[in-house]
């Protein structure tokens, strides 16, 4: 058959939640348009019982994501640049849309979001170095702080960040043994909703990052009042919204990380997340667990350990 002739294969975008792909519960999508209003996709519009969906999904993941040992979750990181590294002539034609950037401009945004993967794949194990340690005390004993993972953290993605915005904020979230409910841009959802094909087909385990897309106010409410919910992130979210989910969220006393200003959502383009991340989003959603331990004498000389 002639090329001229050949009817294009359309991709059918679908939500990430427990390592699967399905459809929005209510049947319902909605329109993806690029920056000149021309459509790009029908992407599913989640509902309040899909973000619910992707906690239990989230919070089965847990125990066995936040056990694994952090070089272990440092080498599945370091997967998923490998796998965005091969799919990057995609990624570079829907950020290109989704943003209304040139090729050559979106193709450095999706440099920028691998070499991101990368640099918290090297955190992983590094991390309690700084936000751990010995502790010195007065007595016969020692006292030791390690950091833990908080637990299923939701995640509001940045809304004109469509990539490297959105892995800048999943990536220290699952680095540091987390698992994430994520919801996409409401307006450039398509890079998210691939994204998860890309987790689909590395190394990490079903439920650590479940994606929805559809309106960022309707799925964030749910989850902010969500009593299986550990902490939120509200990079997202606009200052009215920010405020709403705050007060539902002081509910369980959720960790609450809030948009940095260059960050917040209408005025987060791409430079801005171009900056070196810094560690802060590593320490927002991690616990100090301290223990203590006497110690003992050892012989007659007294000495002790």
């Amino acid at each position: 058959m002639s090329e001229n002739n050949r009817l294009g294969v359309f991709k059918t975008y679908k939500l990430y939640v427990g390592g699967k792909f399905p459809r929005s519960e209510s049947g319902r999508v909605y329109e993806v348009t690029d920056s000149k209003g021309a459509w790009l996709a029908n992407v599913p519009q989640s509902s309040r019982k899909d973000a619910r969906d992707t906690v239990v999904a989230a919070r089965k993941a847990f125990g066995g994501w936040s056990g694994a040992t952090a070089y272990n979750r440092g080498q599945v990181l370091y997967r998923v640049a490998e796998m965005l590294e091969g799919r990057k002539e995609q990624f570079v034609r829907e950020v290109a849309a989704s943003e209304g950037l040139s090729k050559s401009k979106a193709a450095v945004v999706v440099d920028a979001a691998i070499d991101r993967w990368v640099w918290y794949a090297g955190w992983t194990d590094k991390i309690g170095q700084i936000s751990g340690g010995a502790n010195p005390v007065a007595g016969p004993f020692f006292n030791l702080s390690t950091p833990e993972p908080t637990g299923v953290v939701a995640v509001l993605a940045p809304q004109k960040s469509s990539l490297l915005g959105l892995v800048s904020v999943i990536a220290p979230v699952i680095a540091t043994g987390n698992t994430a409910v994520v919801i996409a841009s409401a307006d450039a959802p398509l890079p998210a909703l691939s994204l998860g094909e890309v987790l689909a087909t590395s190394d990490v385990p079903g439920g650590v990052v479940n994606i929805l897309s559809g309106a960022t106010a309707e799925l964030a409410a749910p989850l902010a009042a969500h009593q299986d919910v550990n902490a939120i992130d509200l990079t997202g979210a606009g200052a009215e919204l920010a405020k709403d989910l705050e007060i539902a969220a002081a509910d369980n006393l959720k960790r609450v990380l809030r948009p940095r200003p260059a960050e917040a959502d209408g005025s987060d383009p791409s430079t801005d997340w171009l900056a070196a991340p810094g560690t802060h989003r590593l320490t927002a959603f991690l616990e100090t667990k301290t223990v203590w331990h006497p110690t003992g004498a050892l012989g007659a000389s007294g000495s002790s350990y």
